[in-house]
């Protein structure tokens, strides 16, 4: 889906009152007509598009917060769904940026609403899309932040590799810089989804369940290997039921959820780091912008990445042009005259 960017006009329209306050806030405040609508959606997430669980979470807060208002607003309510327009959308997008939610979480808000407006109208929920035309909100520019290499190799020989638990960190935490996969794939992975021979990784529930070859170096491989060797066999055994055949597992032989995989990141950021907070998406960060400092070429990075658009990579370049500027500065006999 491609989304138009511009500032949401904050005017409101002299034929609508003012957007409430959302008072309801829990899935279980609201109509049985829109619970029902709310849990049609995620199922359809769940089993159509095989959402994880951290992204059904996102869009159940979302569209509560959102259903909220429309059950309050004195121009629709709990069972009237069907006559939501633009310019409800508009006002509650409004009523956020009022109530002074940064521009990402409104955008992410607005997404939401649009996949749940699609659906709805497919099912005969709406009778039109009310989100045509709303316009998400101008982005400030951020450079991703990203590790150092120094900081890279202090994180990368954190973990304890006397215990179970140190040699999957170690095992993890190379994989995904190595590979540039998110927390949530790793998450996903399967020991038949590793191919250390070839050294690639398959990943089968990338971002809009889209599959993906990734690679991994001989740094990763190793630590793999001596994850799977004497590691995971470890954990494995503190499962007593069915085998997990997940790559990742918790100290209960079961699967490292993506919130354990964050919180092994917790665990290590201020060891290797105190100029900002280590996550999985860091890592991902790092894994790209290392790669384009290096000379690969940012369509090959995009496809690493598995990002469907070259304009979500380019981001990386804002931070590889900095990168050149100071070679160059460095490196040239008439940069700096002084």
């Amino acid at each position: 889906m491609t989304e138009q960017t511009n500032d949401i006009n904050l005017t409101p329209d002299p034929d609508v009152l003012p957007p409430p306050k959302p008072e309801a806030q829990t899935e279980s405040d609201l109509s049985p007509a829109l619970n029902d609508s709310l849990n049609g959606f995620l199922q359809n997430l769940r089993i159509g598009r095989s959402a994880a669980v951290h992204t059904l979470r996102a869009y159940r807060a979302d569209l509560v917060q959102f259903l909220s208002f429309v059950q309050t607003h004195p121009d629709l309510g709990s069972d009237r769904l069907y006559y939501l327009e633009r310019v409800h959308v508009r006002a509650f997008l409004m009523d956020l940026q009022l109530g002074e939610y940064q521009r990402t979480s409104v955008n992410r808000k607005l997404a939401s609403i649009r996949a749940f407006c699609k659906w709805a109208m497919r099912q005969g929920f709406l009778e039109s899309d009310p989100t045509v035309g709303v316009l998400t909100v101008k982005q400030e520019e951020r450079v991703p932040k990203f590790l150092r290499l120094s900081e890279i190799e202090t994180l990368l020989n954190a973990p304890d590799m006397n215990t179970a638990e140190g040699l999957r960190d170690k095992a993890m935490m190379e994989l995904l810089y190595a590979s540039g996969m998110r927390a949530g794939e790793a998450h996903l992975l399967l020991l038949e989804d590793l191919n250390l021979e070839e050294k690639t990784v398959l990943v089968q529930h990338g971002k809009g369940d889209k599959e993906r070859v990734a690679m991994l170096g001989d740094a990763a491989i190793r630590a793999l290997r001596a994850y799977l060797a004497h590691g995971r066999p470890e954990l494995a055994a503190h499962n007593k039921g069915v085998t997990d055949k997940a790559v990742f597992l918790n100290k209960f032989g079961t699967r490292l959820s993506d919130r354990g995989i964050r919180r092994t990141f917790d665990k290590y950021c201020k060891i290797a780091s105190e100029r900002l907070k280590i996550t999985p998406h860091v890592m991902r960060h790092t894994f790209a912008t290392h790669l384009l400092n290096n000379g690969a070429d940012i369509r090959a990075v995009q496809e690493l990445l598995g990002h469907a658009n070259l304009i979500t990579t380019q981001v990386y370049t804002h931070v590889t042009t900095e990168h050149i500027k100071e070679v160059y500065e460095q490196a040239h006999p008439r940069a700096d005259s002084e």
